[in-house]
């Protein structure tokens, strides 16, 4: 048997990582295509806060928990903060709902939003911070090294 140079699989790889080098140099090097002009921001949509992944969500159902039983279950950590989301259209339920929470509360009201008012609890940088200030502390190691 007689091996051949250059008819091996590096040379195939080779040949092939030539050819996607070539295409994407040239894909690059074309002027950007013109793209349909966005339409202008609407001045009176505002956007929604970063909200941290929920660590637990409550929504008002028949036969639940009232939200301060399932806050006594769900949020025993002082660093998670509790957020109340609703429509609109639903600000004074929001507000009642806080009421009842027993503790501080950040409501956000999306008007893009439908459904019924939900509160959850999650580890928001923002409550984080503010644990960190309420304590006294002024850096996260401090506070895991709890």
């Amino acid at each position: 048997m007689i091996a051949r140079a250059g008819s091996g699989w590096q040379t195939v790889l080779a040949d092939l990582s030539l050819i996607l080098f070539m295409t994407t140099a040239a894909a690059v090097s074309e002027a950007p295509l013109q793209s349909a002009p966005r339409p202008a921001a609407n001045p009176q949509s505002a956007s929604l806060p970063a909200l941290a992944q929920p660590v637990a969500v409550w929504t008002a159902a028949a036969g639940g928990p009232e939200i301060g039983v399932w806050l006594s279950t769900a949020g025993g950590d002082p660093r998670l903060r509790l957020t109340i989301l609703a429509p609109a259209a639903a600000s004074a339920q929001a507000l009642a709902l806080a009421s009842k929470a027993g503790r501080p509360a950040r409501i956000v009201l999306d008007p893009d939003r439908s459904g019924p008012v939900q509160a959850m609890l999650g580890y928001d940088q923002s409550g984080l911070a503010q644990t960190l200030h309420n304590t006294g502390q002024t850096n996260l190691s401090q506070e895991f090294a709890r």
